[in-house]
């Protein structure tokens, strides 16, 4: 993967850093493997706008993922390579040995023609799915199950990676994305290899259109609204706006909102840093 900054022809290019794509392989998508998307515009059922800066966009088709791996050794190749306008990872179609075809996210590496498996008696290579009871320890890993048969939640988005760090009975620790080490069930399936596009990160949009195409609308900064508006309004001339916080008074910024009673909370072994 690499970006590409582009010449300074428009004032909306100047700053314009792009993803150069060069590991899409196809542009078309797998028909029968597509969703309609609706979009809300923010309102709930009722017409009434309940999420705010909201609206708008490119019209999008959803791809159906495959996050389960449930067909457990069944070979499958690798057909294409495809971006994904639902999320920031790219996709890439398989087909299986018995005929069905389905997306999945595609790991760093991941090339046309490769062959994935998903089951215990896999190889630990890119793009297999396996139990966190059968991968070697210090695997890096993506697309990993919370609960047996839930289906991959964790380390999603491009260029995340998750490690497998030790096993202790029925459970294995996973150091996270985020940094916090976790306990996770050893009978949860996780992917081996980083998720693609790790180059996600270095893009700049260039101009405010872009955001507009993308279905968010121009958000209105706290600091310059009225104190009846926003804890952080009002003030004479150009003041800070004090302690950051939400629009409900709570504090941002740091302050933490997970329950101390959370049932979770056993199987976290060690926080995040700040």
């Amino acid at each position: 993967m690499s970006v590409r900054k582009l010449k300074p022809i428009t004032p909306g290019q100047r700053f314009r850093v792009v993803n150069s794509f060069d590991a899409i392989t196809t542009d078309k998508p797998e028909r029968s493997l597509l969703a309609p998307k609706k979009k809300s515009g923010g309102r709930n059922s009722q017409g009434k706008m309940t999420m705010r800066y909201m609206g708008g966009g490119h019209k999008q088709r959803y791809r159906v993922i495959d996050f389960k791996r449930t067909k457990v050794g069944v070979p499958a190749t690798v057909k294409s390579i495809e971006y994904d306008p639902n999320r920031s990872a790219f996709i890439s179609l398989i087909a299986y040995a018995d005929g069905a075809k389905a997306y999945v996210i595609a790991q760093s590496g991941m090339k046309v023609g490769q062959t994935v498996v998903s089951g215990p008696e896999a190889s630990p290579e890119v793009g297999n799915a396996m139990p966190l009871r059968n991968i070697p320890l210090g695997t890096v890993i993506s697309c990993i199950e919370l609960r047996p048969g839930q289906g991959a939640v964790i380390a999603r988005s491009a260029g995340t990676f998750a490690q497998l760090v030790a096993r202790d009975g029925k459970y294995a620790t996973i150091k996270m994305p985020s940094g916090e080490i976790r306990l996770i069930l050893l009978e949860c399936v996780a992917t081996i290899g980083a998720v693609s596009n790790h180059d996600h990160q270095l893009i700049v949009s260039g101009k405010a259109g872009r955001s507009r195409w993308l279905g968010r609308r121009p958000r209105t900064r706290p600091v310059a609204m009225n104190p009846v508006d926003h804890p952080m309004g009002g003030g004479e001339g150009r003041s800070s706006g004090g302690h950051p916080r939400s629009r409900k008074g709570l504090p941002a910024k740091g302050y933490r909102t997970r329950s101390k009673v959370k049932s979770s909370n056993k199987y976290i072994v060690e926080r995040r840093k700040k």
